[in-house]
């Protein structure tokens, strides 16, 4: 039953918004009572947290994964790392869309918590850039920060702009963007 308030209530939060979604909108589309809600969650915040830690939570542990990878190259990490924030939208953009747009309604607390785990993520990234200037894969010139904050604000973004069923794939994507980041469009 837990799973199926966070499913409903990630499609309800997408349709409505988080402010404008009542706990009774949840239990009336599950067709249970406050009761079963209240079992579960505390509070419609304490799910929307519920939902954003499994969010990240998940992307951290893939990146882990990506970063501990010995047989790829620094360049083929990013890759992997930017392919995994788009084809995330395909898997879960209501999820990933919720991510972004609801944290605002988390009291401090949660907000703190996501946002360290968020910058992790990002840290992440940032020592794989540093890496790729280290070994001379990546330009030497490259503020690493802003690098990375470019990459992550673009395939982030993506949650917005990306069609799974479009004209492009996620892998195609995110290809172009990693040729863009790591090229850049000067002739």
């Amino acid at each position: 039953m837990k799973e199926k308030i966070i499913d409903i209530s990630i499609t309800l939060f997408e349709q409505k918004g988080f402010s404008d979604t009542s706990i009774q909108d949840i239990v009336d589309a599950l067709g249970v009572t406050k009761g079963t809600f209240y079992y579960y969650f505390k509070s419609k915040e304490e799910l929307l947290m519920d939902i954003h830690l499994r969010y990240i939570e998940e992307l951290l542990e893939k990146q882990q994964e990506m970063m501990d990878d010995p047989t790829k190259t620094t360049k083929e990490k990013l890759l992997d790392i930017v392919y995994m924030l788009i084809h995330n939208i395909e898997k879960k953009g209501r999820q990933a869309r919720i991510f972004f747009r609801e944290m605002r309604h988390l009291n401090a607390e949660h907000l703190q918590n996501i946002k360290q785990k968020r910058d992790q993520f990002r840290y992440g990234v940032q020592a794989l850039i540093e890496r790729g200037i280290e070994n001379g894969e990546f330009r030497q010139d490259l503020l690493p920060s802003i690098a990375t904050l470019t990459i992550l604000g673009a395939a982030n973004w993506s949650y917005q702009w990306f069609k799974p069923d479009g004209e492009y794939t996620d892998a195609e994507v995110a290809k172009q963007m990693v040729t863009i980041f790591l090229e850049g469009i000067e002739k």
